[in-house]
């Protein structure tokens, strides 16, 4: 009998018969145990885990928040090359002007009153002003008059002054349709009557028998006989009496920044059959 009661006290006491729930009571009264006896045992205890869960969270705070930085970095980035792109393309232009001005005018300087006339700068030109006309930033106060003469780098005639302000000035250039003015072509110097054709070009009808080609050079009235473009294709037709040359002027009108103005005399404004008038 002695036997028997230990053997089922024993199996009592053993863990293999103990249920889940008085296992969990155990636990239970355990965790309050150690909370009555040592109250911040668990806190101190995990106080390590929470500070390396902080750290990783910073970490990864700091490098999702890279991507964003470099997001940032790299169209700041590409916004100061576009402006370095348009700063560049702003001084290769105003590096033209410069060009263009110091081959106007032998040298350096400033719109107004030089040696060779009266600077002007050009404000406006095809597309922005009527087709084969510029307007000048330089007008009556500057000493610009009707019926003076343009001239571009090279001293190249370009046209005549047909309007007047106080402060601006419009140029009819010899392009313009049907503008008309005296003129001779070739190295025997034959006279010829040159007309606008419109777009920068001009036009001269002369007999079958002259002794013109292509590439001669075309000359306008003004103080000696200046270049004002050259023969760039002689067009034939059977009825017609003569032949029509296509004259191309020596520089483009549509790409001026500044040009010279000056009187040249009554021969060339005579010569010049578009009427001038003052707004």
């Amino acid at each position: 009998m002695k036997r028997t009661f230990l053997a089922r006290r024993n199996a009592l006491l053993s863990s293999a018969s103990l249920s889940w729930g008085a296992l969990a009571l155990l636990f239970t009264l355990f965790v309050l145990f150690v909370r009555l006896v040592a109250p911040n045992f668990f806190l101190q205890a995990f106080v390590p885990a929470f500070r390396t869960a902080e750290s990783i969270d910073a970490v990864s705070h700091s490098f999702f928040n890279s991507f964003g930085d470099t997001a940032a970095l790299a169209a700041r980035n590409e916004q100061l090359v576009n402006e370095n792109a348009a700063l560049a393309s702003e001084n290769a232009a105003l590096r033209e002007k410069e060009a263009s001005l110091i081959a106007l005018v032998g040298g350096g300087g400033t719109q107004g009153t030089v040696a060779s006339g009266i600077l002007a700068g050009v404000v406006a030109r095809p597309p922005a002003s009527p087709y084969d006309t510029l307007v000048l930033a330089a007008g009556r106060s500057a000493g610009v008059t009707l019926g003076q003469e343009i001239f571009g780098a090279g001293n190249v005639p370009l046209g005549i002054i047909s309007a007047v302000t106080n402060d601006f000035s419009r140029a009819t250039l010899f392009s313009a349709p049907e503008a008309q003015i005296e003129g001779w072509v070739g190295k025997t110097s034959l006279p010829l009557r040159i007309t606008g054709a419109g777009g920068g070009t001009l036009r001269a009808t002369v007999s079958r028998s002259a002794q013109v080609a292509v590439g001669d050079v075309v000359f306008a009235p003004g103080p000696g006989m200046l270049p004002i473009g050259s023969v760039v294709r002689i067009d034939s037709d059977l009825s017609a009496p003569g032949v029509t040359l296509r004259i191309m002027p020596a520089q483009n009108p549509f790409s001026l920044s500044w040009v010279v103005v000056r009187d040249t005399g009554a021969a060339f404004r005579n010569s010049f059959s578009i009427a001038t008038s003052t707004p």
